[in-house]
């Protein structure tokens, strides 16, 4: 159970009505949304997620962008994100446990562990890897949406945000990480 109120559309008031009548609108209204929701401003930060991920896209392809941010997630054992990214993973019609990689998926999956785990020693050989694919922009883009993800990992983890209906179904799917079990 969530460690804050998950905002309903009848609670919501003010700014954080707008927010949530403009997101029911689309139908796009998540647990991670209605957990934001008990701030605006907050909502609004955690919401250039979106911003990061459509560049995201652009530079590496959809593809790539859900691979990427699925070893995020996955490494970083956040549940409901890793949940979200099983689902687009299976979207591509690939197995989410029995990824086969090439070159570039590769690194950029190798990048987002290291990153999650370390983000002080990234090797410099990784970056060597990353630059057969990306030039320096492009590098930017891809690592600042590792942070905007991993924040988005942080908030669902630290705050308990149940898992939304449509991905329980995918429950047994997700792994915690267990890298972290021998750091003291």
């Amino acid at each position: 159970m969530a460690r804050v109120k998950l905002v309903e559309q009848n609670q919501a008031k003010g700014a954080e009505k707008e927010r949530y009548d403009e997101l029911a609108a689309r139908n796009a209204v998540t647990n991670m949304k209605k957990g934001l929701l008990n701030d605006a401003a907050t909502y609004d930060a955690y919401m250039a997620w979106y911003t990061s991920w459509n560049r995201l896209v652009e530079v590496v392809g959809q593809k790539d962008a859900i691979l990427y941010a699925h070893a995020i997630s996955t490494t970083n054992s956040c549940q409901l994100c890793s949940l979200f990214f099983i689902s687009d993973v299976r979207g591509l019609g690939l197995d989410p446990e029995n990824l086969h990689y090439d070159e570039k998926e590769q690194v950029l999956t190798e990048l987002a562990q290291a990153i999650v785990k370390n983000p002080t020693a990234v090797p410099d050989e990784l970056f060597d890897r990353l630059r057969k694919f990306f030039d320096d922009r492009e590098i930017v883009v891809i690592v600042g949406f590792a942070g905007q993800m991993i924040a988005t990992n942080n908030f669902n983890s630290v705050l308990r945000i149940d898992v939304d209906q449509r991905l329980l179904p995918l429950l047994d799917q997700f792994k915690p990480a267990i890298w972290r079990d021998s750091i003291q």
